[in-house]
């Protein structure tokens, strides 16, 4: 009876002790540091960034330019890991359980989302400069060259015979940016008549012949598929086919379109529990530095740095005609409009 006393506390013993040396090496973004302090110089830190689904060359030239930096500035090595899909989606893995340290994400109520899920703390818009937009956007349309349907402007999209590329809002951001921009259009055009307004962004859709999850999705549709007269897309997304392909494709620009504010934020409870808040108020901090808006304008977003904007006026059309989301109330009140279960989108979808 003592022996098997005796084997029991050691068998605990050693299942505390074991214990004990797992949960030391738990609980720290950082290796090197098994106490889960805040990292010091030498020490490297994981961070990682959820983001909708265009953004990956960008973020990936982008990690290199911080990682360089932070090093040179701290000691610290940061090692960023990318996760992409549409929008929408991302925003649900953070709230089911994705470890994400920032999220960078289309529109600014899918963070909205993963802050009422108390993941994020509140006041998050106004952590950064600009709502916490580095970089804008906007819509534009991507044909295939000589634009052989004569694709001019929203109405084209609503012809007979016309073959539309777009993702799907209830998953997509980008999609969510693409259906504001159609319905203020048809509202410029039917002075608010809601009822011409909703025949045509329904006869719009009725042209959709592809609706996918995400953004990137939409545009290997469009442009390695071949499906398709014209894609809906960022202006991003339109300028990387058109420089990957110069030959086959080119850019329509319609005459109204919108702002598009992609969104960035501290996902702070991971981040509390990761020991990462400082270096993921950094990553996003640099994001507004010069060197990363001349990056950002490179890769085909727009620099929220006026002066460095300006640089790429041979790039984007700085004259274009754009609403924003303050025409529609701002985001919460846009996506109660448009996109929740019931709302005008799932109406119009519908209609014939």
């Amino acid at each position: 009876m003592k022996n098997r006393m005796k084997k029991k506390i050691s068998a605990l013993l050693v299942m505390i002790m074991t214990m004990s040396i797992a949960l030391a090496g738990c609980g720290s973004g950082s290796s090197g540091s098994a106490s889960g302090n805040v990292a010091s110089s030498g020490d490297t830190v994981k961070l990682t960034n959820v983001s909708y689904d265009p953004t990956r060359e960008l973020y990936q030239a982008y990690n290199e330019l911080f990682t360089k930096y932070y090093q040179e500035k701290t000691g610290i090595t940061v090692e960023v890991t990318q996760s992409h899909g549409g929008s929408g989606s991302q925003a649900s893995s953070v709230i089911e359980g994705s470890d994400a340290d920032v999220v960078t994400l289309a529109l600014a109520h899918d963070i909205t989302l993963i802050e009422e899920a108390g993941l994020i703390e509140s006041g998050w818009e106004e952590e950064f400069s600009e709502d916490s937009s580095p970089y804008t956007s906007t819509i534009v349309f991507l044909v295939r060259k000589g634009n052989p349907k004569n694709i001019t402007d929203w109405d084209s999209l609503t012809e007979d015979g016309v073959e539309v590329i777009t993702p799907d809002p209830k998953s997509s951001g980008g999609a969510c940016w693409n259906f504001l921009a159609a319905w203020y259009y048809a509202q410029q055009k039917y002075d608010s008549d809601e009822t011409q307004m909703k025949q045509f962004v329904a006869d719009l859709y009725n042209n959709v012949t592809v609706m996918d999850s995400g953004a990137r999705g939409a545009t290997t549709t469009f442009v390695e598929n071949g499906q398709g007269d014209v894609l809906i897309a960022w202006e991003n997304e339109a300028l990387a086919s058109v420089s990957e392909y110069p030959d086959d494709y080119e850019i329509v620009t319609p005459s109204i379109s919108i702002l598009a504010q992609p969104s960035v934020a501290i996902v702070d409870e991971n981040a509390n529990d990761n020991n990462t808040q400082s270096v993921a108020k950094d990553y996003l901090e640099y994001l507004y530095s010069d060197e990363a808006q001349q990056l950002i304008g490179e890769n085909g977003y727009r620099p929220i740095n006026e002066e460095i904007l300006s640089t790429f006026s041979d790039k984007f059309d700085l004259n274009i005609n754009m609403c924003t989301i303050n025409d529609f109330g701002g985001w919460n009140q846009a996506y109660e409009d448009f996109f929740v279960d019931g709302a005008v989108f799932d109406e119009i979808y519908n209609m014939e």
